[in-house]
């Protein structure tokens, strides 16, 4: 996509709210979660006019309300060639984007813990192709072993897990405002508090955003909705096959730093981590949870949380709750994304991520940006095309939770 002289346009009802003409830009992006932060950065690096509006405020959907969890440990060559760079980039990412707050990066580590031969199978699996792709640090441990990277885990029933010491923590919500402001920085404009309402359409082409202060013409517009994105497909005649699920975590009272790493325990899909600030994060999850984007939490997953977790990381009793709160996974059929063009030209998704969308800004915020520019994409990320329900080719991630 050739990019537009970045100059003033004139014509009625400006989006930004100036009282000017039509807004024009090079492309419109839907969302501001991480994946809209990431890919208006990436495409105002590369000189294009980006107009980002989210209906809220900056990591207000699924974004600002996940665990916050990074990794390398996945179990298919994509995820785990995106993974390497996410990893990389989050060491530096701070420095890079000349950001003044701290992204929190913390790698305390990350076990996936197995109860049975096929879950440990898997994670072998898992760990021998994160090795075989170069991801040296991914380790089977076994419970003696377990035991020396999280000496408060009750290993009862544990067979052995899979660790790497890189893996941990970054802050969701400065993750997003960085990527938000470097692209700010660098010409891109972003409209908090202006709800998208339709797409444009010319020719049978997307050419730009309806919102709730004004139009936004485009060359091409970006769909980062997380869930919400099936609203927006329906809008233009896609059929995007997501659904939403509500997701709950609650935070414990800060403590004193204890070695302790993310945990994830496959039987019955528990996991925690200690927070920098000493906080505890708990969470669940829970096979029967609504099939909504509703922001309420229930009593019943403070008590399931807390009783499982407990059973696994005893020392924790006593410590105070603080809080709880709920976002949305945006699943798929096969719990990977949807990234790419669409049978809409100049419409575009980057959406679908069920659960482990965070850790992947930087990676596909870089991959979407060439996608739009026309460019290789610097690793292919060709099956998560949207084509591949139609077509019969779904591709299952095996490490998620």
């Amino acid at each position: 996509m050739e990019r537009r002289e970045m100059k003033a346009q004139g014509a009625p009802q400006c989006c930004c709210g100036c009282g000017g003409g039509v807004h024009k830009c090079d492309v419109a992006i839907i969302g501001g979660g991480v994946h809209g932060c990431s890919t208006a950065y990436h495409l105002a690096k590369k000189g294009y006019k980006v107009a980002l509006f989210e209906r809220d405020y900056i990591s207000s959907g699924g974004s600002g309300r996940s665990a916050a969890g990074i990794r390398h440990q996945f179990g298919t060559e994509v995820n785990i060639r995106l993974a390497q760079y996410n990893m990389r980039v989050f060491k530096t990412l701070e420095k890079d984007l000349n950001y003044p707050v701290s992204l929190e990066y913390d790698p305390a580590g990350y076990l996936w813990i197995a109860y049975s031969e096929s879950q440990l199978a898997q994670l072998e699996k898992n760990v021998a192709l994160q090795n075989e792709l170069g991801t040296t640090g991914s380790k089977i441990l076994t419970p003696a072993q377990i035991k020396e990277v999280a000496p408060y885990l009750n290993v009862e029933g544990v067979l052995g897990a899979s660790w790497n010491q890189e893996d941990g923590h970054i802050n969701p919500h400065t993750l997003c405002f960085a990527y938000a402001d470097s692209a700010k920085a660098l010409g891109a404009e972003i409209h908090k508090r202006t709800p998208v309402t339709g797409i444009i359409m010319k020719g049978g082409r997307a050419a730009g955003v309806h919102t709730t202060k004004g139009d936004c013409e485009a060359d091409a517009v970006v769909c980062c909705a997380g869930p919400w994105s099936v609203e927006v497909g329906k809008w233009i005649g896609l059929e995007i096959p997501i659904t939403p699920e509500r997701h709950q975590i609650l935070i414990t009272e800060a403590v004193e730093r204890m070695k302790h790493p993310m945990t994830l325990c496959l039987d019955d899909g528990s996991y925690w981590k200690q927070c920098p600030n000493g906080t505890f994060m708990l969470g669940w999850g829970n096979p029967e949870e609504k099939k909504d984007t509703a922001y309420t939490s229930s009593w019943d997953f403070l008590d399931e949380v807390t009783t499982r977790v407990l059973a696994k990381m005893p020392i924790l009793g006593g410590i105070r709750l603080v809080r709880q709160w709920t976002g949305p996974y945006d699943n798929t059929p096969d719990f990977q994304a949807i990234v790419g063009a669409t049978p809409v030209p100049g419409f575009f998704l980057n959406c679908g991520w069920s659960g482990h969308g965070l850790q992947f800004g930087p990676s596909v915020g870089r991959v979407l940006s060439e996608l739009v520019a026309g460019e290789t994409p610097f690793i292919d990320v060709s099956m998560f095309r949207y084509s591949r329900f139609e077509e019969g080719e779904l591709f299952f991630e095996p490490a998620c939770i």
